[in-house]
C-alpha cells in the first residue's frame, strides 16, 4: 500500500475511533443529567413533603415521577416478593416487598418494607409477619430497574417470591391481584416498620459525579487519538 493510502486509512480508523469515543462521553453526560434530574426532584419532594393520597402511586402520568404521598389501608394477605440482586453497603441481599391495599379502594401498591442481607450460600432470611401498620408515609417511585433481566418469580419454602425484577403484570397473576400501582411505596425510615432502608434512589448504580468522571475519560480517549494521528501525519519519514 501507498505512504498516501496509508494515511488515508490511518485517518478512517482514527476518526471511526474518535466518533466512537465522543458518542460514548455524550451518552455519559445525559446519563449524569438525567440522575442529577431525579436527585433536584427527590430533593425538592423531601423538603416539602406534601402528601398526597396513596391512590396517585397508580397514576400512568407520574409513572416515572417521585411524590410524597400518606393515607390508611391495610397489607394484604400474599406472599412477599424478594427482588434480588441488592446491594447495600457493598453486602448482597433481597429488597422485601408487601402489597398493600388504600382504604380509598384504589389498585394495591407494593410498599417496599427494606433490605435484608444473603449469606453465601443464598439462603433466604426469615421475614417478619406481614405488618398490621393501617397508616403509612413515604416515597412514591418507580420499581427498581432491572436491566434486561427476566420477570421470573421463584417460590420459595416459605411462600415468599423470589424475583429479579418487578413486573406488575406477572406479580399480578402471582399475587392473584385484578391490578398493581405502577409505583412503589417506599415508608419513611422514620417509621417503625420493616427492616434497614433510607430514601436513596440511587443505591445500586452510579451517581451523577462517576458518569461525568467516565465522560470526562472518553473525551480525553478521543483527543489522544486525534493527538496520535496528527503526530503520525506531520512526523518527517526517517530516511
Amino acid at each position: 500500500m501507498s505512504r498516501r493510502g496509508t494515511r488515508v486509512l490511518g485517518w478512517t480508523l482514527a476518526v471511526l475511533a474518535m466518533a466512537s469515543f465522543t458518542s460514548l462521553g455524550l451518552w455519559q453526560l445525559d446519563r449524569q443529567r438525567q440522575k442529577q434530574a431525579m436527585l433536584d426532584e427527590v430533593g425538592q419532594v423531601l423538603a416539602q413533603r406534601r402528601p398526597l393520597p396513596l391512590a396517585s402511586a397508580a397514576d400512568p402520568a407520574r409513572k416515572q415521577r417521585y411524590d410524597w404521598a400518606a393515607g390508611e389501608g391495610r397489607f394484604v394477605g400474599t406472599p412477599a416478593v424478594l427482588l434480588d440482586n441488592q446491594l447495600r453497603d457493598g453486602r448482597p441481599g433481597v429488597l422485601v416487598y408487601r402489597l398493600f391495599q388504600p382504604a380509598s379502594g384504589a389498585a394495591p401498591l407494593l410498599v417496599e418494607l427494606g433490605w435484608l442481607p444473603l449469606p453465601g450460600d443464598r439462603l433466604m432470611p426469615t421475614l417478619d409477619p406481614s405488618p398490621t401498620q393501617r397508616q403509612l408515609q413515604g416515597l412514591l417511585l418507580p420499581p427498581p430497574s432491572a436491566g434486561l433481566a427476566k420477570a421470573q418469580l421463584q417460590p420459595q419454602s416459605d411462600g415468599s417470591l423470589l424475583t429479579a425484577k418487578l413486573d406488575p403484570s406477572a406479580l399480578q397473576a402471582a399475587l392473584q391481584s385484578p391490578a398493581i400501582a405502577v409505583r412503589i411505596l417506599r415508608p419513611d425510615p422514620a417509621m417503625k416498620l420493616g427492616y434497614a432502608r433510607d430514601l436513596d434512589i440511587l443505591p445500586n448504580t452510579l451517581p451523577p459525579e462517576r458518569h461525568l468522571g467516565y465522560a470526562v475519560q472518553w473525551f480525553a480517549l478521543a483527543l489522544a487519538v486525534l493527538a496520535t494521528a496528527l503526530i503520525l501525519t506531520f512526523r518527517k519519514p526517517r530516511r
